[in-house]
């Protein structure tokens, strides 16, 4: 039986000594009472081992791969055309940042599966490995970069692009990436629809394991922590989870670019330990647990640390400050608590049996991602238990995905022993005599009146008077005796001849807004299948529910009478905030036989309302556009100006100057390397097409040739009157301008104050800005307040700065009212009308969606 199998793995690492037996001992602890949880917790997306999510540009997260999985969709680098008639195109397509082992031996482009064949390296360049693709020739060129520090340049490719616009550089190694050169020559019979989008399938990070480190205590081997030369690529989930809390730093910078960034003795290596035997030990003739999952820097780390648990069978456990896991596996109990045990004179205060049939589920179905489909998501076989319904009253079911696992077989293990784990519901919570306390402790199985517990809490207090708490157990769980093999998935068949189809090929579903009646933009469902090029199919019908079970769930239809667009958006009964799960079917005339499609789940939650109404986004960006350019270029342009206007009689400024009035007081100071300087210049001038009158003050200080470091501050200040004759039509100004800059070395502050106003005979407009700026080598950081008010248009203030907060005078610390990151916080509210999409409770048990009148509550 496996779990023989599994206690021999753990219980052969009790011979590595003392602190190792104390590390082992302790590493099994919160298993059932964290269990149902992992059956119930929402997602923040589809987490799986397939990269299926569009990145352009230069703003998408850091991603990476713990196994093996298939990128649909990768990080497009570079891009360029050359050679007559531009027949040659390159590529550049990041896989995955960090150091990862290879490309499995094909890829997909065209719906099918190609084989790739190895071939020679480039002369004098830097590639791990050169492929060309089984009977294209080499017609396409793939040059594969893993990664690994000190790669080098892609040397074909920095030539081949050497006299375009745009160049791959010598310089252009993509430190710390994973990365392929995809080169294609045209031909027009092998690429009769434009240059081929490739599918990879990776193996991805190379990964430390303290087992094989002999630095470690109980490792052996000759891997180490600080080289990464030494790691290998695994499918353990558990070395999956300890790297991902090590976390992925930048070969530079050395930063987390990925995961938790914590050090070795923040992790408890003996939960660890234990868990990765656990993982490796064979059952059926493969590692009992195996999984691969793609991460990225925008993930909330519980939710990737559950998907490792959900992997194993397993639970998160932190004690005494230290991080670990527990694999699914049986134990041992340590001993068997009897009367005696339990002291008389202090009550046990809880202890439930079973639990609420309202607790337990007896169905559970899920998913897993087979490579067989093309790394498409599968069903596993669905577990229904007639007796557990029959026990709890009526049929109550959910479901538990492991797309992270590939393997059909390791997949309906897991979801077999997710259900049995759901359906052992007592715990207890005992006092105990202080021999028994001090021999257990959290996660030990221990016997109790005939049944295994494992203790998930140990209390002690003030009289060291110690305390239990037990979940229920039993190496039941898992017994492999009675589980059957997972599916057996045939690959996909060519193309149906539209005349018998009886659903729509190639179905799926996505989330999206439109506006809405009311000009808002509203959550959508998109719904996109290959045209079937039959007219006899009248019509596309769709199921969806929300959620990712649509077992027990309320179905909503909605149909598309124009079959061949291929292609249908609906935001009928679609809520915000939610996963959605759909399905298809036709419609034809004459009536056939008809089947749905699969259900199918979105791979993101639906787009909550947009609450601002359309062109006020915009309306906001062109506004901060203006302004800042008003402080910025204009308010310079403007001081450019007025300097030119005291030297108006001489250059005439294109207008003729009839008569000018001037006052100049000028000092300056020098001693060494230091420098003063005032300046104050106050001018009338008259013409006969306007008459202007303006102050410029300056001041000035500086630092020159003080240890190679130049220092210098400016004080611009200027206010002017202007009334102008064009072409019949009157206008004046005024203008008030205030610069300071201060700059030290590579360091300068600017501050910038304009007050312009402006009136014609047909209109009036004042507008002012305050702007300031701190820069040195890195971005600058700047803050302004803008407000503009115009004659039959409105007024307007805004504000841009990277925290904005507002705070009462009577000394009221503890409640601000802030603005951060796109969110305004404040802890109280007087408010009359409230027009919402959802409302939420601050831990998300309770979701208001106001909307559709929808109110849910989560445990």
């Amino acid at each position: 039986m496996i779990f023989t199998a599994i206690a021999g793995a753990i219980a052969g690492l009790f011979s590595l000594g003392s602190l190792a037996t104390s590390l082992i001992a302790g590493a099994l602890s919160y298993a059932v009472r964290l269990g149902i949880s992992y059956l119930s917790r929402p997602k923040a997306r589809q987490y799986s081992a397939v990269q299926g999510e569009s990145q352009i540009g230069g703003a998408v997260p850091v991603s990476t791969l713990y196994g093996i999985g298939k990128i649909s969709s990768a990080h497009r680098l570079f891009y360029a055309k050359y050679g007559s008639g531009n027949k040659f195109n390159a590529e550049v397509w990041r896989l995955a940042h960090g150091w990862c082992d290879g490309l499995e031996p094909y890829v997909y482009f065209g719906s099918k599966k190609h084989n790739l064949v190895e071939a020679a390296p480039i002369d004098g360049g830097n590639e791990i490995k050169h492929y060309h693709v089984d009977g294209f020739d080499e017609k396409i060129s793939i040059r594969f970069y893993d990664g690994r520090p000190g790669q080098g340049p892609d040397v074909k490719l920095v030539a081949d692009t050497a006299d375009l616009g745009q160049t791959w550089k010598a310089t252009s190694v993509c430190a710390g990436m994973t990365y392929v050169v995809v080169e294609v020559e045209y031909d027009e019979k092998l690429f009769p629809t434009g240059r081929p989008t490739i599918e990879w399938v990776l193996r991805g990070l190379r990964e430390y394991d303290p087992r094989k480190d002999s630095t470690v205590v109980g490792g052996s081997g000759t891997q180490r922590l600080d080289n990464p030369a030494t790691w290998l690529h695994t499918l353990n989930p558990a070395v999956h989870r300890l790297n991902y809390e090590l976390g992925l730093r930048g070969l530079i910078s050395g930063r987390t670019l990925i995961g938790m960034g914590k050090s070795l003795g923040q992790l408890d290596l003996g939960s660890y330990f234990a868990s990765m035997n656990v993982a490796d030990t064979l059952r059926s003739g493969k590692p009992t647990y195996q999984c691969s999952l793609f991460v990225n820097s925008d993930d909330d780390h519980t939710q990737i640390l559950a998907e490792f648990e959900d992997a194993m069978a397993g639970y998160a456990v932190n004690r005494r400050g230290l991080s670990g896991v527990i694999a699914g596996a049986p134990q041992i109990p340590v001993l068997e608590i009897t009367a005696a045990d339990i002291p008389l004179d202090r009550p046990r205060p809880d202890t439930q049996y079973d639990k609420s049939a309202n607790d337990l589920y007896n169905q559970l179905s899920g998913q897993f991602t087979s490579i067989e489909k093309f790394w498409a998501a599968e069903s596993l076989k669905p577990i229904i238990v007639n007796a557990d319904i029959a026990a709890d009253g009526a049929p109550r079911g959910t479901a538990n995905d492991f797309l992270q696992v590939s393997d059909p077989d390791i997949a309906q293990y897991l979801l077999t022993i997710r259900y049995r784990q759901n359906r052992k519901g007592g715990t207890q919570t005992i006092p105990v005599s202080r021999r028994v306390g001090l021999k257990v402790q959290e996660g030990d199985w221990i016997t109790l009146e005939g049944s295994e517990w494992m203790i998930n809490k140990w209390d002690a207090d003030g009289k060291f008077r110690v305390t239990l708490g037990l979940s229920e157990t039993g190496a039941d769980i898992y017994d492999d005796g009675g589980i059957e093999p997972g599916p057996i998935v045939v690959p996909p068949s060519p193309p149906i001849n539209p005349s018998i189809l009886t659903t729509v090929q190639n179905f799926r579903v996505e989330v999206g807004t439109i506006a809405g009646a009311g000009g808002q933009q509203v959550p959508t469902l998109r719904f996109a299948w290959d045209p079937p090029g039959d007219p006899t199919i009248t019509a596309v019908v769709f199921d969806y529910v929300v959620g990712p079970d649509p077992t027990g769930q309320t179905i909503y239809h909605d149909q598309c009478l124009t079959p061949e667009a291929g292609y249908y958006e609906t935001s009928k009964d679609v809520q915000p905030g939610v996963f959605y799960t759909a399905r298809a079917t036709i419609r034809t005339v004459p009536d056939r036989f008809k089947t749905f499609t699969g259900w199918l789940t979105t791979a993101q939650v639906t787009a909550p309302v947009q609450v601002y109404p359309p062109g006020l986004i915009d309306l906001i960006n062109a506004h901060i556009d203006q302004g800042l350019n008003f402080v910025g270029q204009a308010a310079r342009d403007l001081q450019n100006l007025l300097i030119r206007n005291t030297l108006a009689t001489v250059e005439q400024d294109g207008r003729n100057v009839l008569d000018k009035q001037e006052l100049r007081v000028s000092l300056a100071a020098h001693v060494a390397g230091f420098d003063a300087k005032y300046q104050s210049i106050i001018t009338v001038l008259a013409s006969d097409v306007d008459a202007f009158s303006q102050r410029i003050e300056t001041t000035e200080a500086a630092l020159t040739g003080y240890t190679g470091v130049n220092a210098i501050a400016t004080a611009f200040s200027a206010q002017a009157s202007a009334v102008s004759l064009v072409d019949g039509r009157v206008t004046a100004t005024n203008d008030l301008l205030s610069n300071l800059t201060a700059t030290v070395g590579n360091f300068s502050a600017g501050g910038q104050f304009r007050v312009n106003t402006v009136a014609t005979e047909a209109g009036a407009a004042a507008t002012l800005g305050i702007s300031l700026a701190a820069s040195g080598p890195g971005p600058t950081v700047t803050a302004a307040m803008l407000m503009s008010a115009t004659f039959g248009g409105q007024g307007i203030i805004g504000l841009v700065a990277d925290l904005v907060y507002f705070r009462d005078a009577a000394g009221n610390r503890e409640y601000p009212f802030a603005f951060s990151g796109g969110v305004m916080r404040a802890n109280f509210a007087n408010i009359g009308t409230i027009t919402a999409g959802v409302v939420k409770s601050p831990d998300n048990r309770h979701i208001y969606t106001v909307a559709t009148g929808t109110m849910e509550w989560f445990d």
